[in-house]
């Protein structure tokens, strides 16, 4: 292909595809994407590190296996972008943070050791808060990320950099973590597919300081991108103990799709969330589109009550742990309000504690007993839109941290259950709104399949960010 603009827009199946009937070479597709990098990222700030001579060798190596006709396997040649959380031999690990090294390593994490079986084409790394703490994308090292669709409002976090890179064409596939909302919350702002797996089905390595909260997944322009990528993430990896003992095939799943009968619950507000009036029609719209696909949807609530304080507890506590040996000097140099919760966090007793994991377990006895009666519970993914970038909560908000505007996210990080968030509209600025959908645990291919539908009946995929077009 000649035009790299379109190379760029081109999704993960649809530069597969053009691999294979020789169409394009992932060289192409790799020089495509890095120049999508060059030209925008300077107005994002997606990524912070770029290694322009690893990547086109992984380019020109994938395209020669594809002449020969014997791929690696289903993604063999896709260009992946990076979150800076994920340990890349070969590449430093810095998670936005002055006090980390930037000395390359020597080890891959389960998720990038799965991709380079498969020829991935490593892209670069992109930007996270201070080791992953908050919903906003901003740190010491690297500064602040931007929303592609408005660079003045905030990209989400902690995958914020992933989440702004995909609507410009930086990469088809993206990698996140999530353990209160950390996918789902810039695939929400950004206008993009999030997926936050069941609890261990992708592996995880080191263990996360936010474990049990903490999952790895993929974030993307199409759900059937979403899908391809799973396929790779969810692959065993001895360091993680936490896998299921059976691997679903996510992507060819997609085409077994079918809602009709399927019993799914619209819950616009959890029962206590304040939703914005935009974002609440928007979702309710999306639900009419499962009921055109034969599903019967009915509003109700699951039926539990804001579990923010037990949230806090246990996050904040994960925070206080991967802050614990670091000493008071060095402290200094990182994000003061990381410093703040942990500090708080370290002040919980071990009855605090646990008292938090009880009410955890509570929640999860709560949605398996929804998830009898409804197969899928669909919410808004954020109940408010993007706001001024630079900041961990909106203007004139009334609480100081993140999680008191993620209502939607971080209870689905204590159930450990799978949760999709799928563009379904645009507020009157032109900023993205999300439609979350929640499954029981392990029921990954029915939210992903559910997903993949909305999206064939409501797409919003030819539109893009009018950065592209400036």
């Amino acid at each position: 292909m000649s035009s790299t603009t379109q190379v760029a827009d081109l999704t993960a199946v649809e530069m597969v595809t053009k691999f294979s009937s020789g169409e394009l070479s992932p060289v192409e597709a790799a020089q495509a994407c890095l120049d999508r990098i060059h030209k925008y990222n300077d107005q994002v700030n997606a990524y912070n590190f770029l290694d322009e001579e690893t990547t086109m060798l992984a380019a020109r190596q994938s395209a020669e296996r594809w002449q020969r006709k014997m791929p690696l396997g289903p993604i063999d040649g896709v260009p992946v972008a990076v979150k800076d959380i994920f340990i890349t031999k070969g590449w430093p690990n810095r998670k936005g943070s002055l006090i980390t090294s930037d000395e390359p390593l020597d080890v891959d994490a389960p998720a990038i050791a799965a991709l380079r079986r498969g020829g991935f084409v490593p892209l670069g790394r992109t930007t996270t808060p201070e080791f992953g703490w908050k919903g906003v994308t901003d740190n010491p090292l690297d500064g602040v990320t931007n929303n592609p669709w408005d660079p003045t409002k905030v990209s989400g976090g902690s995958s914020g950099g992933s989440g702004a890179a995909i609507p410009l064409g930086m990469g088809p596939f993206a990698l996140g973590t999530d353990a209160g909302g950390s996918i789902r919350i810039p695939a929400g702002f950004c206008g993009v597919v999030g997926h936050k797996p069941t609890h261990g089905v992708c592996p995880m390595w080191p263990p996360s300081s936010f474990y049990p909260l903490a999952h790895v997944g993929p974030m993307t322009w199409t759900v059937a991108d979403t899908a391809l990528l799973m396929d790779v993430l969810a692959e065993p990896d001895p360091r993680d103990v936490t896998l299921p003992d059976n691997q679903t095939t996510f992507f060819k799943a997609l085409s077994e799709t079918n809602l009709c009968g399927m019993r799914i619950a619209l819950s616009v507000d959890l029962g206590f969330v304040n939703v914005d009036t935009e974002i609440r029609q928007s979702v309710e719209a999306a639900a009419s589109a499962f009921e055109e696909a034969g599903a019967i949807v009915e509003q109700c609530d699951p039926g539990f009550s804001d579990p923010l304080e037990a949230f806090n507890r246990l996050f904040y506590g994960g925070a206080a742990n991967a802050l614990r040996d670091i000493p008071a000097e060095t402290q200094a140099q990182m994000d003061p309000n990381l410093i703040h919760v942990s500090k708080w966090a370290g002040e919980l007793s071990m009855l605090d504690y646990l008292e938090a994991s009880n009410e955890r377990a509570q929640l999860n006895e709560r949605m398996a007993l929804f998830h009898r009666d409804w197969d899928l519970l669909l919410t808004p993914t954020l109940p408010i839109p993007a706001f001024k970038a630079g900041l961990e909560v909106p203007e004139d908000w009334p609480e100081d941290r993140w999680p008191t505007w993620t209502p939607f996210t971080y209870p689905f990080n204590m159930t450990g259950q799978p949760a999709l968030s799928v563009p379904c509209g645009f507020t009157s600025g032109g900023l993205p709104i999300g439609l979350q959908i929640v499954g029981a645990r392990h029921a990954d291919k029915t939210v992903l399949q559910a997903g993949h539908l909305y999206q064939q009946l409501r797409p919003l995929t030819d539109k893009r960010p009018d950065m592209l077009n400036s």
